[in-house]
Protein backbone atom coordinates (compact mmCIF):
# COMPACT_ATOMS: atom_id res chain seq x y z
CA UNK A 1 0.00 0.00 0.00
CA UNK A 2 1.35 3.22 -0.93
CA UNK A 3 2.11 5.48 1.90
CA UNK A 4 1.01 8.85 1.34
CA UNK A 5 3.41 11.56 1.67
CA UNK A 6 2.40 13.36 4.78
CA UNK A 7 3.03 10.46 6.75
CA UNK A 8 6.65 9.89 5.08
CA UNK A 9 7.04 13.10 6.34
CA UNK A 10 5.73 12.84 9.91
CA UNK A 11 8.12 9.37 10.36
CA UNK A 12 10.98 11.33 8.78
CA UNK A 13 10.57 13.32 12.42
CA UNK A 14 9.11 10.50 14.83
CA UNK A 15 10.28 7.20 13.62
CA UNK A 16 8.40 4.34 14.18
CA UNK A 17 6.66 5.73 17.09
CA UNK A 18 2.90 5.73 17.22
CA UNK A 19 0.75 7.63 14.67
CA UNK A 20 -2.83 8.52 15.89
CA UNK A 21 -4.90 8.93 12.41
CA UNK A 22 -7.91 9.74 11.17
CA UNK A 23 -9.20 7.32 8.26
CA UNK A 24 -12.28 6.46 6.29
CA UNK A 25 -14.33 3.30 5.81
CA UNK A 26 -16.53 3.86 2.63
CA UNK A 27 -18.84 1.39 2.50
CA UNK A 28 -21.03 2.04 -1.04
CA UNK A 29 -24.53 0.81 -1.42
CA UNK A 30 -26.22 0.63 -4.77
CA UNK A 31 -29.61 -1.18 -4.00
CA UNK A 32 -28.83 -4.31 -2.51
CA UNK A 33 -25.50 -4.41 -3.30
CA UNK A 34 -22.20 -3.19 -1.62
CA UNK A 35 -18.68 -2.51 -3.14
CA UNK A 36 -15.80 -4.37 -1.68
CA UNK A 37 -12.44 -4.40 -2.77
CA UNK A 38 -9.64 -7.51 -2.82
CA UNK A 39 -6.31 -5.76 -0.53
CA UNK A 40 -3.29 -6.60 -2.63
CA UNK A 41 -1.26 -6.80 0.71
CA UNK A 42 -3.38 -9.42 2.30
CA UNK A 43 -5.66 -10.39 -0.30
CA UNK A 44 -8.77 -9.71 2.29
CA UNK A 45 -12.61 -8.23 1.22
CA UNK A 46 -12.63 -5.06 2.67
CA UNK A 47 -15.21 -2.25 1.90
CA UNK A 48 -12.39 0.68 0.45
CA UNK A 49 -10.56 2.12 3.14
CA UNK A 50 -7.72 5.38 3.26
CA UNK A 51 -6.40 8.02 5.27
CA UNK A 52 -7.69 11.30 5.68
CA UNK A 53 -5.27 13.96 3.99
CA UNK A 54 -4.61 17.02 6.21
CA UNK A 55 -6.61 19.62 6.06
CA UNK A 56 -9.15 17.02 4.14
CA UNK A 57 -12.90 16.85 4.98
CA UNK A 58 -13.65 12.98 6.13
CA UNK A 59 -16.67 12.64 3.73
CA UNK A 60 -14.63 14.10 1.01
CA UNK A 61 -11.69 11.38 1.99
CA UNK A 62 -13.98 8.14 1.71
CA UNK A 63 -15.35 9.95 -1.78
CA UNK A 64 -11.57 10.19 -3.04
CA UNK A 65 -10.45 7.09 -1.97
CA UNK A 66 -13.60 5.28 -3.49
CA UNK A 67 -12.55 6.88 -7.12
CA UNK A 68 -8.84 6.19 -6.74
CA UNK A 69 -9.15 2.53 -5.66
CA UNK A 70 -12.28 1.01 -7.58
CA UNK A 71 -12.86 4.22 -10.03
CA UNK A 72 -16.44 4.15 -9.16
CA UNK A 73 -17.66 7.61 -8.15
CA UNK A 74 -20.19 8.02 -5.14
CA UNK A 75 -21.69 10.44 -2.30
CA UNK A 76 -21.02 10.20 1.26
CA UNK A 77 -25.23 9.99 2.87
CA UNK A 78 -23.65 9.54 6.38
CA UNK A 79 -21.37 9.02 9.33
CA UNK A 80 -22.56 5.47 10.48
CA UNK A 81 -19.83 4.81 12.53
CA UNK A 82 -17.09 6.48 14.57
CA UNK A 83 -14.90 4.17 16.74
CA UNK A 84 -10.96 3.83 17.43
CA UNK A 85 -9.01 0.82 16.02
CA UNK A 86 -6.74 -1.28 18.09
CA UNK A 87 -2.94 -0.15 17.57
CA UNK A 88 -0.92 -1.77 14.98
CA UNK A 89 2.51 -2.20 13.89
CA UNK A 90 3.19 -2.20 9.50
CA UNK A 91 6.01 -5.15 8.71
CA UNK A 92 8.62 -2.63 8.78
CA UNK A 93 7.93 -1.62 12.14
CA UNK A 94 5.90 1.79 12.32
CA UNK A 95 3.32 1.62 14.81
CA UNK A 96 -0.54 3.30 14.01
CA UNK A 97 -3.53 3.59 15.85
CA UNK A 98 -6.78 5.15 13.55
CA UNK A 99 -9.30 6.77 14.22
CA UNK A 100 -11.96 5.05 12.13
CA UNK A 101 -14.92 6.94 10.27
CA UNK A 102 -17.27 4.45 8.66
CA UNK A 103 -19.62 6.43 6.10
CA UNK A 104 -22.65 4.71 4.01
CA UNK A 105 -22.31 6.05 0.42
CA UNK A 106 -24.48 5.91 -2.58
CA UNK A 107 -23.36 4.70 -6.07
CA UNK A 108 -23.64 7.38 -9.05
CA UNK A 109 -21.33 5.74 -11.62
CA UNK A 110 -18.50 3.90 -12.76
CA UNK A 111 -17.57 0.33 -13.35
CA UNK A 112 -15.67 -0.71 -10.13
CA UNK A 113 -11.90 -2.08 -10.89
CA UNK A 114 -8.71 -1.50 -9.07
CA UNK A 115 -8.13 1.69 -10.38
CA UNK A 116 -4.56 2.48 -8.35
CA UNK A 117 -2.71 -0.71 -7.70
CA UNK A 118 -3.58 -1.22 -4.19
CA UNK A 119 -6.13 -3.59 -4.84
CA UNK A 120 -6.49 -6.87 -6.96
CA UNK A 121 -10.61 -6.86 -7.48
CA UNK A 122 -13.16 -4.67 -6.95
CA UNK A 123 -16.62 -5.39 -7.64
CA UNK A 124 -20.31 -5.70 -6.03
CA UNK A 125 -21.65 -8.46 -3.91
CA UNK A 126 -25.06 -8.90 -2.93
CA UNK A 127 -26.06 -7.64 0.66
CA UNK A 128 -27.05 -11.56 1.46
CA UNK A 129 -23.96 -12.91 0.11
CA UNK A 130 -20.88 -10.80 0.84
CA UNK A 131 -17.58 -12.90 0.58
CA UNK A 132 -15.77 -13.87 3.73
CA UNK A 133 -14.59 -10.76 6.05
CA UNK A 134 -13.29 -10.41 8.62
CA UNK A 135 -15.63 -9.51 12.36
CA UNK A 136 -14.17 -5.92 12.24
CA UNK A 137 -15.28 -5.00 8.46
CA UNK A 138 -18.37 -7.00 8.89
CA UNK A 139 -19.24 -4.50 11.28
CA UNK A 140 -18.31 -1.17 9.70
CA UNK A 141 -20.46 -2.69 6.71
CA UNK A 142 -23.65 -3.93 9.18
CA UNK A 143 -23.30 -0.67 11.03
CA UNK A 144 -23.26 1.41 7.72
CA UNK A 145 -26.45 -0.89 6.48
CA UNK A 146 -28.51 0.30 9.20
CA UNK A 147 -31.50 1.88 9.52
CA UNK A 148 -31.56 5.27 10.80
CA UNK A 149 -29.66 8.58 10.44
CA UNK A 150 -27.96 8.25 13.80
CA UNK A 151 -24.09 7.83 14.11
CA UNK A 152 -22.62 5.15 16.58
CA UNK A 153 -20.04 5.95 18.74
CA UNK A 154 -18.18 3.70 21.42
CA UNK A 155 -18.22 4.28 24.95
Amino acid sequence: MPTPEFVLALREKVGTDELWMTGVTAVVVDGDRVLLVRRSDTGAWTPVTGIVDPGEEPAVAAEREVLEEADVVAVAERLAWVHSLPPMTYGNGDRARYLDLAFRLRYVSGTPSPADGENTDAAWFPVDALPELSADMRARIDVALSAGPETRFER
